[in-house]
């Protein structure tokens, strides 16, 4: 549940047809400030939070750009902005050591494990591999873009694949972390 409603915002995003991407930017990023709001009264840090602010900034711009100008050249790459926007995002949070799955796992992880050189390792490997997963995806979206297909079926799956195989990965990757733990 808590990797759905870190990238809520982004299922919102996607399902808004393209048509209307400033509503869909505008909907994301309500959505975003809705739940770092929501996490915040539940009393969870800013830095258990960086997917969501991070979300929430892209929008914001997006927001303001797609409103500004809805046939902005931007809105055919706007698949892959998002995506480059997801990876910087991942990608600045390993660099600064403060994973963004480090705040998703606390969640559901005792604390006592939270500062355990194993724990943060497997966060690690797992921000990376979103981090990856990211940029691949922001890669072929702006190459399906630049040839007019930005929009299409095939970007469509790309972007579903962008999300469904770091999902696969984490959930096979703490299963085999939890199983090594145990024994």
């Amino acid at each position: 549940m808590s990797y759905v409603r870190t990238f809520l915002p982004w299922i919102v995003f996607a399902v808004v047809p393209s048509a209307q991407w400033q509503w869909g930017a505008l909907a994301a990023l309500l959505v975003a400030v809705a739940v770092i709001a929501q996490q915040r009264k539940a009393g969870v840090g800013f830095d258990a939070l960086i997917m969501e602010t991070g979300s929430a900034a892209f929008f914001a711009v997006l927001a303001l750009v797609a409103f500004a100008d809805p046939h902005s050249a931007a809105h055919a790459y706007s698949a892959a902005l998002a995506s480059v926007s997801l990876a910087l995002i991942a990608g600045v949070s390993l660099l600064i050591g403060k994973p963004f799955t480090l705040g998703i796992a606390k969640r559901t992880t005792p604390p006592e494990v939270w500062n355990l050189k194993p724990f943060i390792r497997v966060n690690v490997v797992i921000t990376a591999v979103w981090t990856a997963a990211f940029a691949v995806t922001a890669a072929a979206l702006a190459a399906l873009a630049h040839t007019g297909q930005g929009h299409s079926t095939t970007a469509t799956l790309v972007q579903v694949l962008g999300f469904v195989v770091p999902v696969l990965f984490t959930v096979r990757y703490v299963a085999a972390a939890q199983a090594k733990a145990r024994s």
